[in-house]
Order: structure tokens, then sequence, then C-alpha cells
């Protein structure tokens, strides 16, 4: 297997742990002459923290990867495997500063910050937060790194504090937006749950049961996938089993009348989608539960 190249910033060679750097460029100096692709490597010593405005592409965490959706800001701490594909179109920053420094100024400022600049992140940002918040701190940080003046690399730092203090009011909102989303996707599911327990004998398509939620089918399927890990018609098809099932181990009607009572048109369209279901017939079910519970 081949090393992961180490660098100081891509495509240069890494300086030693201890390096005090800050680095600011707009992603178009370096991503263009390497045709929009960093490919995977990582920094020692270094933290990069992008902002990301407009354009497409993705970026890989270790092994995850991630798609850009601007605005954003992608945080990637020092040893993180990382690597980028960007569109040409693409508008964002990137912020290079020594990570062990970021570490001793946040432990004597702000010890909260510490699990921030920890963690790689790719955290969205409201366009209106972006513009308002965010530009004008990467204004003065940009004004720090191609200034000379007194300081500047202090200044720059402090500024970088000041930023991650952004960041993190950006990660617990995105926290609460994910909790609220997850709160009101169980709360879907449960709903839905119910919708079929009602219906199912109805054999109404997922597109009625998307009215019911107040959602298009598509983002039922979603919510589905997303939470349960498969679609509403495998949910759908699982209930309507489950009750076939008990009405052949316990109801003690026939064939013909469990399958009239589920729905069905008739025994054999009701055999061969139980079959399809399962693996074996109603017969063999019914006769295989039989045996288990010592029924006969």
């Amino acid at each position: 297997m081949s090393k992961i190249p180490n660098y100081d910033l891509y495509g240069e060679s890494a300086r030693p742990p201890w390096y005090d750097a800050f680095n600011f460029e707009w992603i178009v100096e370096r991503s263009r002459p390497n045709d929009w692709h960093i490919a995977a490597h990582r920094h020692d010593a270094l933290l990069q923290i992008l902002y990301i405005r407009g354009g497409m592409g993705h970026v890989l965490v270790e092994s995850e990867k991630l798609a850009i959706e601007p605005p954003c800001i992608v945080l990637i701490p020092a040893q993180t495997v990382h690597g980028f594909v960007f569109s040409p179109e693409m508008d964002g920053l990137v912020i290079t500063a020594a990570q062990r420094a970021l570490e001793s100024i946040s432990k004597a400022v702000s010890p909260g910050l510490l699990p921030v600049l920890q963690r790689p992140a790719l955290i969205p940002v409201r366009p209106e937060v972006g513009e308002r918040t965010l530009m004008p701190l990467f204004g003065l940080l940009e004004q720090e790194f191609r200034g000379s003046a007194r300081g500047h690399i202090a200044a720059g730092m402090a500024l970088m504090i000041a930023l991650f203090v952004q960041v993190a009011r950006l990660t617990d909102a995105a926290s609460a937006a994910s909790a609220t989303v997850n709160d009101r996707r169980a709360a879907q599911i449960k709903r839905l749950r119910e919708l079929v327990a009602s219906h199912v004998r109805e054999h109404q398509p997922i597109e009625f049961y998307a009215g019911k939620l107040g959602v298009t089918a598509a983002q039922l399927g979603r919510i589905c996938r997303d939470e349960l890990g498969h679609s509403p018609l495998s949910l759908v098809n699982d209930h309507l089993i489950r009750e076939a099932q008990r009405d052949l181990v316990y109801s003690g009607l026939t064939i013909k009348q469990i399958a009239h009572a589920l729905g069905f048109e008739d025994a054999a369209y009701f055999s061969r989608y139980f079959r399809k279901q399962t693996g074996v017939t109603p017969t063999e079910f019914q006769a295989a539960a039989h045996r288990d519970l010592s029924l006969n």
C-alpha cells in the first residue's frame, strides 16, 4: 500500500510539528492548477478550515465521502486524511493554522472549543450568517495574512479563535436542527405504522400513505430508507405478511377466507404473494407453524 502523503500545504513538503503557521488562500489558487482534484493526504500539525460559498464537489474524510452543499464549513483537524474534488465553479476559501497553537489558546480562553477543533466536520451555514458574520471575519483574516504589520500572526490566531466560536455556535445550531428533524421523522414513522395497520387490507398505494402524512411519495421513500433502512412498500408488505401469518396460525379460517379478509381477489393470488414474500406457500407455513406449536 502506498504511503499517504504528509504535507504542510498540499503539494509542499511537511514542516516539523512545532512549526507555527498561518495561511489564507482562495480555493481556486491551489485547486485550479491541480485540475480541481486534491488527492488524499494529511497534515501532521496543521488544521484547515474551508468556507465554501458556491460550486459543487465532495470531500473525503478518512474513509467517508461527503457531498459539499454550499454554503458550508469543512473542518479538517491535524492528522486527518482528507481529499477534495471540486467543480470549476467552486467559490470558497481555506485557512490553515497550527493545531497545537490554537488548542493552547483555546485552553486559556475557552476550553469548550477544544472538541470543535479536534473533530472533522461538515457544517451547514445559513447564507445570511455566512455573509453577515463569517465573511467579515474571513476578510480580517485575509488582511492579517497578506499584511506584514507587527503581530500579524498573533492577530490572525486571535481571529481564528473568534472564528471557532462562530463554528461552535453553528455546530450547536446544526445539532439542534438535526434533533428536530429526527423527532419529526420519528413521529412520521410512528404515524405511518398506524396508517398501515388501519389500511393494509385495503391495498392502498404508497401515494395514499404519503398524502395522509402530508409528504410526497419520494419524500416518504427517503424518510423510510433513512429511518428504517428499507422502502415504505417493504413496511406495508411486512405488516400484511404478519397479519396473514397470524390468521394462518390462529384464526381457524380457510386459506380462501384469509385471502378474502386480507383484501386479495382470490386465494391463488394470495398464495403467490405470500410465497414471494416468505419463500413458502401459505399451506406450507401453516403446517410448519402448527407442528412447531403442537397444535395438530
